[in-house]
């Protein structure tokens, strides 16, 4: 496959404080990357990078072969803030067709679009209510269905899903990967939950903490079709966030087992007993 995405070298800093560092990847056309990082590790302007809403200090981004110098037209982006990316005075239908008046079709088929997009998110018939009449959830539906009226060739989505409820959460997840299946989107999601991470991506890049440098490139071996309770109880799912949780606290597997070993022998040396927990760890 072709890559969409291709970072390479791209470093950030702002004044003295580095919050890039040397960061290379692509994403193929078609795919589900997902980007999980620590808080305040710099994945946000990692994002603000891409999207051409900050140039980096050094180092270049390319989509589709073309270098990235401003905001490309072919891409789109959610935010975590729902509330604060809508108009409150645009009825949802409105909100969704806004971007949509710079791309040269008419009133009729700016309108037509809209509605699809608000169809593919399952807001049908919620065109003509303002986003405060709407739910949290609802109001991230709205945000996504106006990224995807634009038919970008990447969606970039910044902790989509960070401020709503658990069930909302999940059923935005499912929204996700469901759009990004029927229509072929290439999306970027960039999240510091781990499980979500897991749960949504084909593969999820690992950063380190501030400054933020990739530390594993992993594939997801999950079936396309995911369910929230069953592939989150499934082994490869725990296996793989497992890994991800010991790469982002900076251990391995190894360097636990040997701690574990190292622990038991020195209780050993020292005459006292492993307690429950120890033995059962070990």
């Amino acid at each position: 496959m072709t890559n969409m995405l291709e970072v390479t070298g791209l470093n950030h800093s702002y004044g003295t404080h580095v919050a890039v560092s040397d960061l290379s990847f692509t994403v193929e056309a078609g795919q589900l990357a997902c980007i999980v990082g620590p808080s305040g590790c710099g994945k946000s302007t990692l994002l603000r990078c891409i999207a051409g809403l900050i140039p980096p200090t050094s180092g270049t981004v390319k989509l589709h072969d073309d270098k990235v110098n401003g905001v490309p037209d072919d891409l789109a982006v959610v935010f975590q803030d729902y509330s604060r990316s809508l108009f409150p005075w645009l009825t949802v239908a409105k909100n969704v067709e806004f971007p949509l008046r710079w791309g040269g079709l008419s009133k009729s088929d700016r309108r037509k679009r809209a509605l699809e997009a608000l169809d593919s998110v399952g807001l049908s018939g919620v065109g003509s209510k303002f986003p405060w009449q709407l739910s949290g959830g609802m109001q991230q539906r709205v945000s996504i269905a106006r990224a995807l009226a634009s038919r970008p060739a990447l969606l970039l989505m910044d902790e989509p899903f960070a401020s709503v409820d658990a069930q909302t959460r999940f059923e935005l997840e499912d929204l996700t990967r469901r759009v990004q299946r029927e229509q072929g989107s290439t999306i970027l999601v960039v999240t510091h939950d781990i499980d979500e991470s897991v749960y949504l991506g084909d593969r999820v890049l690992v950063l380190s903490k501030s400054p933020a440098s990739i530390v594993a490139d992993l594939p997801v071996p999950l079936p396309a079709d995911r369910d929230q309770i069953t592939t989150r109880e499934s082994a490869e799912f725990v296996s793989l966030r497992g890994e991800v949780a010991r790469l982002l606290h900076g251990s391995t597997p190894e360097a636990e087992t040997a701690a574990a070993d190292a622990a038991e022998w020195d209780l050993a040396e020292s005459g006292a007993e492993a307690s429950p927990k120890a033995r059962q760890d070990s």
